[in-house]
């Protein structure tokens, strides 16, 4: 691994992190790309560079949730569900999904089938909820509940949450801020279960890899917040579904 690809990387996950397209994934598609070698440290850099993903939020969004304890208590029911099941399943994640090409295609390819039917029969209800904080403790551990099925890379951690909110009745835009919100109890136990298993393998270079891939996701990502928080206003999410099935099925043409 040398800069350049530090660079890619990391503006990929800024990116994808908080669309619903998958991170995970398209990190493991571009790893194919550049050739890389599925070492264990490039599976640990592609999980540590999303604390730049969780900067962001904390940037756009630390103030309000400081002073709303209501909001915090409700991320905090919804976090739980994926706090049990990704400890749980962290081997198999790191060891067996991670390394999947097949896994991450299949799960664009279906995800993005799914998400254009979910939009075209979706309709917002009127009384559609807007407030974080009014969401119910029962709601937000559902959402947590679809969030948890993105422990399956490709699927997309803030697609499965938004599409959670959006049947449990929450106005589109409501969701999608409480996705960025319940990213950062997500991505912060993630990153910091993968440091504490993974801390012998980064060297002094290693580091500076990941110091870099910090600063670069953080930026990209709170471009792509701003980017989603604009496009939602006026559009659905087939757009994003038409390009993860195209995205998935050129890599299996592409396959030998």
């Amino acid at each position: 691994m040398d800069f350049l690809t530090v660079i890619i990387m990391s503006i990929v996950e800024g990116i994808s992190e908080f669309l619903p397209i998958s991170s995970t994934g398209h990190l493991i598609l571009t790893a194919h790309l550049l050739k890389l070698e599925q070492t264990e440290f490039l599976k640990s850099f592609e999980i540590a560079i999303q604390l730049g993903a969780i900067l962001s939020v904390l940037v756009l969004y630390g103030k309000r949730v400081a002073f709303d304890s209501k909001i915090v208590k409700r991320v905090s029911a919804a976090f739980i569900p994926t706090a049990i099941i990704g400890f749980i399943f962290y081997k198999i994640i790191k060891k067996v999904l991670l390394s999947s090409n097949h896994v991450v295609l299949g799960s664009l390819l279906l995800g993005g089938i799914f998400l254009i039917i979910f939009e075209l029969l979706h309709r917002e209800k009127e009384n559609a909820l807007e407030d974080m904080s009014s969401i119910s403790y029962p709601q937000a551990f559902m959402i947590g509940i679809f969030q948890s099925v993105a422990i399956i890379p490709g699927v997309s951690r803030a697609a499965a949450t938004i599409i959670g909110g959006l049947v449990l009745g929450l106005k589109r835009k409501t969701i999608v801020e409480f996705s960025f919100l319940l990213a950062v109890p997500t991505m912060g136990a993630a990153v910091a279960l993968d440091l504490i298993k993974s801390a012998s393998i980064f060297t002094g270079e290693n580091l500076l890899f990941l110091a870099v891939g910090f600063l670069v996701s953080f930026i990209v990502a709170l471009l792509s917040i701003k980017f989603l928080l604009g496009f939602i206003k006026k559009h659905n999410f087939i757009p994003f579904g038409i390009y993860r099935i195209i995205l998935a099925l050129l890599f299996f043409l592409a396959s030998p």
